[in-house]
Order: structure tokens, then C-alpha cells, then sequence
């Protein structure tokens, strides 16, 4: 992601090779990156949940992976993607990697609180 006045950002005024950036060009960068800023800050408030998951799944002594609900979810997921017209096998695939994080996660937690206890 570029910032409004860094290198590459959307009104730098030039594209490659030193041609000037068209203005529709420039404002479609612009919405891009706003959009990407917006999809860091949402993937940082679900780690932040994510984590009081794990939290409360090692307290509660359950496993960090839940196969049924990370079925649901993908089906959910794909449901979604479909209805927004975006690749649903895109969409499994974002969200399958989210969830391989979630699970590390989870799992350094609960070692966390095994070595702890």
C-alpha cells in the first residue's frame, strides 16, 4: 500500500517510465488504496477477537482447530463471495489462510498456558 505523498501513490502525478498519470487512473488508485487501508484495519480487529478466542479456548481447555465451524464458515464464505460477485474459490482461499494463522495462534496460546500451568 502506498501513502498519499510516498513513491507509486496514486497522485504522483507520473506512471512508468515518467508519463503522467491520467486523472481517472490516479482516482482509481486512490479508492484502491483507501480500500486496502480499510482491509488492514479490519484484518487487525478480527486477529484481535481471534486471539480472545484462543485465550478462552486454552482456559477452557478446547483444541486451538474446529473442523465444523471452519466448514461452515468456508461454505458461509463462499455463499457471500458468490452473492458479491467475487470468486468464491478465491474467497476460500483467503479465508483458509486466515484460519491457518488463527490456528498457529491459537496453538502458541495454548502452549503458552501449558507451560504457564
Amino acid at each position: 500500500m502506498t501513502t498519499a505523498g510516498g513513491p507509486g501513490a496514486a497522485g504522483s502525478g507520473a506512471a512508468a517510465g515518467g508519463a503522467p498519470v491520467p486523472p481517472e487512473l490516479a482516482r482509481l488508485r486512490h479508492s484502491i488504496d483507501n480500500i486496502d487501508a480499510a482491509l488492514v484495519h479490519i484484518l487487525a480487529e478480527r486477529f484481535q477477537a481471534t486471539q480472545q478466542v484462543g485465550v478462552l479456548k486454552a482456559e477452557l481447555g478446547l483444541p486451538p482447530s474446529d473442523p465444523a465451524r471452519e466448514a461452515a464458515q468456508i461454505a458461509r464464505l463462499r455463499a457471500l463471495a458468490a452473492e458479491s460477485d467475487l470468486d468464491p474459490e478465491f474467497a476460500e482461499k483467503f479465508l483458509t489462510f486466515l484460519v491457518a494463522e488463527v490456528i498457529r495462534h491459537h496453538e502458541e496460546i495454548a502452549q503458552h498456558r501449558a507451560s504457564q500451568g
